[in-house]
């Protein structure tokens, strides 16, 4: 009886660790996309996540191509913002080809990589 308890924990345990992990994914919560004057767009981007500190916080988000291959933009986050969310960081004049109508924004974590879910941006006429 006892090794039955041992064993359905260490099962329950190993089931646990990959939905623990993924409670902790940074999640773009809103993007505002604008013409910039500059060219391109101004982006201004939403993120939540449980910043622990400077091992484990959101590092960075990117700009995506609508298939989701082609990085147009990156936006490093230096510091983890523990008492900040969720924060709003921008980015200026990234250049978008004109024959896209959509971008996706992915967020990625320090500890764990980037997000699993891609926010659809679509983008206001020039």
């Amino acid at each position: 009886m006892r090794l039955r308890q041992i064993l359905g924990s260490w099962i329950l345990a190993g089931l646990w660790i990959p939905f623990s992990a993924m409670a902790g994914e940074p999640m773009v919560e809103d993007v505002v996309a604008e013409p910039s004057v500059a060219g391109g767009y101004n982006f201004s981007v939403t993120i939540r996540h449980a910043d622990e500190g400077w091992h484990h916080y959101a590092d960075k988000w990117v700009v995506l191509s609508p298939d989701g291959k082609t990085i147009l933009a990156e936006r490093v986050l230096f510091h983890p913002h523990v008492d900040e969310q969720p924060f709003t960081r921008g980015l200026r004049a990234v250049l978008v080809p004109e024959a896209y109508k959509t971008v996706l924004v992915r967020a990625h974590d320090r500890k764990y990589g980037w997000s699993t879910k891609d926010y659809v941006v679509t983008l206001p006429d020039r």
